[in-house]
């Protein structure tokens, strides 16, 4: 029996930031909207119930002009140490995403980005490009913090 697996993406990166900074930065929707999305995106509209069973609607806008709907739900919420989260993303591919949030000695946060996808696609074959130009927004957004 030949066994498949599921594409997949994994990175992470260390800002120069504590770890309830980095943390915030994802879960209060008023700086979610600021700089989550690739470059030429931005995010009019950002709603979240940050629980287990929770659930967001996030709205981004492309260069484009048009309007990518991305709606999910919380799986696990533990802390500030890792969420995870469940959606479809362009193009009917389901996606399970978990961010972990990792305090360091030195007050930096290392954050490692897992997803898992239903089957691949353009979207996910851009995924580590727009995570990439996504984490760097963070970065930024951090240093204004």
């Amino acid at each position: 029996m030949l066994e498949t697996t599921k594409p997949s993406l994994h990175m992470s990166r260390v800002f120069d930031a504590p770890r309830r900074l980095v943390f915030a930065a994802f879960t209060k929707p008023e700086h979610l909207a600021k700089w989550f999305g690739p470059e030429g995106f931005t995010m009019p509209s950002c709603e979240l119930d940050l629980r287990p069973g929770g659930v967001f609607r996030f709205v981004f806008r492309g260069p484009d002009g048009n309007d990518y709907p991305f709606d999910g739900e919380f799986r696990e919420v533990v802390g500030e140490e890792r969420l995870v989260y469940t959606g479809v993303i362009h193009g009917g591919v389901e996606v399970r995403t978990t961010l972990t949030f990792t305090e360091r000695g030195d007050g930096k946060t290392t954050l490692t980005v897992d997803q898992v996808y239903s089957h691949e696609s353009d979207a996910t074959r851009g995924a580590p490009e727009g995570w990439k130009q996504t984490l760097d927004h963070l970065e930024a957004f951090l240093a204004r913090s």
